[in-house]
């Protein structure tokens, strides 16, 4: 069920498929640091292909594959590659299919990993393509609900920030509407999240919209803050208009429920100022560290021992 499939969309796995990440993850815990003692993947080769910037999402999958053994090939800058000479993403899939045993992906075109997927004959994990899909961020969020929280059922998440552009937003909100849990969508007008995914959301749960963070701050087991994404807009006068316009004071969460936890899929600019990093609400960078966990356990599954 699990050797050799892609990962492009959280859509595509079951909550049974969810929670079978989230177990495995859970025990390669104690080798996110160490390194996995019987280096499952020793004979495997990890291609990363960033068509974008990242540095976790990157250096994380990089160092799960090491982790567990597995060498790493990189494409480096965009500039030194054949991209740069107009080779086509059909093109590079193909090449690089047969230099690898699994191709992790991120590219600024919505789609781009399903179509990878189609040129490809060694899975792809979609690492992020456009405002679309992100479904590995979107496990190790839910990695680390599950964690702090205990459960996934019963709680209340609220997301806040950029909800139309933000990836993240549209593939953890999607995936939380297969439990039984309260979904709160906090942004201005111009930011908030896409008609169709709502919909898609409200055939299996209520959601709530709002643009006051302040009336909803003590419904909430999770606040989900998200960056205002300057560079996923198409005029900067548009962007100008809502920057900042949501910021974490320690008066905020002193109103929110007692195990409420705050986080962030990062960078962030200014939406969480660093006075909020020691408080112990504060598990975005506890969240950053759980894709290693989560990333090893993706990587296990789909080329190592099922």
């Amino acid at each position: 069920m699990w050797l050799n499939r892609d990962i492009v969309s959280i859509g595509d796995l079951s909550v049974e498929e969810i929670m079978e990440v989230l177990d495995r993850a859970n025990k390669m815990l104690p080798y996110a640091s160490t390194g996995h003692p019987r280096k499952p993947l020793a004979d495997k080769i990890v291609a990363t292909l960033f068509y974008e910037p990242s540095t976790r999402t990157r250096l994380s999958f990089e160092s799960a594959a090491m982790r567990l053994g597995a060498r790493v090939l990189s494409l480096g800058s965009l500039e030194e590659s054949s991209v740069a000479k107009g080779e086509t993403l059909s093109d590079t899939i193909r090449i690089i299919n047969s230099y690898s045993d699994a191709i992790v992906l991120r590219h600024p075109s919505e789609g781009a990993a399903r179509l990878a997927s189609e040129y490809a004959d060694v899975p792809v994990i979609n690492a992020g393509d456009g405002a679309g899909q992100h479904p590995t961020q979107t496990l190790l969020d839910m990695f680390t609900i599950w964690k702090e929280l205990g459960q996934i059922n019963g709680k209340s998440i609220g997301f806040v920030g950029d909800l139309k552009y933000g990836r993240t937003v549209h593939s953890l909100s999607k995936a939380l509407s297969l439990f039984d849990v309260s979904l709160y969508f906090i942004s201005p007008e111009e930011l908030k999240i896409p008609k169709h995914i709502k919909r898609d959301i409200e055939k299996r749960i209520p959601v709530k919209e709002t643009k006051n963070l302040d009336e909803i701050i003590e419904s909430l087991d999770v606040l989900y803050v998200t960056r205002i994404q300057k560079e996923r807009f198409p005029d900067i006068e548009e962007y100008k208009k809502v920057a900042g316009v949501y910021v974490i004071r320690p008066s905020l969460l002193s109103r929110g429920r007692k195990n409420l936890i705050v986080m962030h899929p990062l960078p962030r600019v200014d939406e969480i100022p660093a006075e909020i990093d020691n408080l112990p609400q504060a598990k975005y960078f506890k969240q950053a560290s759980n894709g290693i966990p989560v990333r090893m356990a993706i990587l296990d599954m789909i080329l190592g021992s099922e």
